[in-house]
């Protein structure tokens, strides 16, 4: 059963269409990538699904329900979550705080009570850090939960982005370049953390990222795109073979350089 449908959707800038009736669906409890060269519209099309750009055409549904131009505080309540592919932490934060900021869209009391400090707001204040707090220890970074934010080394800032989206208790999670800057030992276990997050908190992952052995490891669908334009979608072997997509990373023949 799909948990995300994306229906000939069209994305345009200045008269620049980004992305051209692309159409491609994430199936419930998988893992699956979006693809293709640099420039190719992949940021833009997460971009469409948490609501930070408004599509010109075509339709997203999500868990059976249209979300297509909503605004991204309900998409996030809805139970999609994503993170950047540039960080973006409030660096003068704590680890924990920013994992809690992420709660937001799950909070019930409001400003008189935090005002007051009612006592249902103490517990769910309570809740929230105790939540918060797993979501920190499931990345392996509770340990630095009262440094700073920006104190800490690039790839546990990158883990604190991570768990800060887990607290928003997703569905889905849409992952833009998780591996960016990460080393190899980061990378390996990048990979056993993904399937962590599906196999034990039963999340679905959708994920850009131009590191093709990661992605080949913890995919089970793949679409790829150029120009826009979806030109496959598969296995990862099915990907690996397909000729458009060999000549839309290397090039083609009347292209290359003599």
């Amino acid at each position: 059963m799909a948990l995300l449908d994306v229906e000939n959707l069209g994305l345009s800038f200045a008269g620049l269409q980004v992305i051209k009736e692309l159409s491609f669906s994430v199936d419930e409890g998988s893992i699956a990538s979006l693809i293709g060269p640099n420039g190719a519209g992949k940021t833009s099309v997460f971009n469409c699904l948490t609501g930070f750009y408004k599509p010109n055409s075509g339709e997203i549904l999500f868990n059976g329900r249209p979300i297509t131009r909503k605004r991204p505080y309900k998409i996030t309540r809805r139970g999609m979550a994503r993170t950047f592919q540039n960080l973006r932490l409030f660096k003068s934060m704590s680890v924990l705080e920013n994992v809690m900021s992420g709660m937001h869209c799950r909070t019930r009391s409001g400003p008189l009570g935090a005002i007051l400090r009612t006592g249902s707001q103490r517990r769910e204040e309570a809740e929230i850090k105790e939540f918060c707090e797993f979501c920190l220890d499931f990345v392996g970074i509770l340990g630095e939960k009262d440094r700073t934010a920006s104190n800490l080394p690039y790839g546990h800032q990158r883990r604190v982005e991570w768990a800060r989206a887990l607290a928003t208790k997703p569905k889905l999670l849409l992952l833009d370049e998780p591996a960016a800057g990460l080393n190899f030992d980061e990378k390996q276990q990048l990979i056993e953390l993904i399937k962590r997050i599906r196999e034990e908190l039963k999340i679905t992952i959708l994920l850009i990222e131009h590191d093709m052995g990661l992605v080949m490891k913890v995919s089970e669908m793949i679409t790829v795109i150029d120009y826009g334009q979806k030109i496959a979608q598969g296995s990862a072997e099915e990907v690996q073979n397909n000729p458009r997509v060999i000549e839309a990373y290397l090039g083609r023949e009347e292209d290359e350089v003599v």
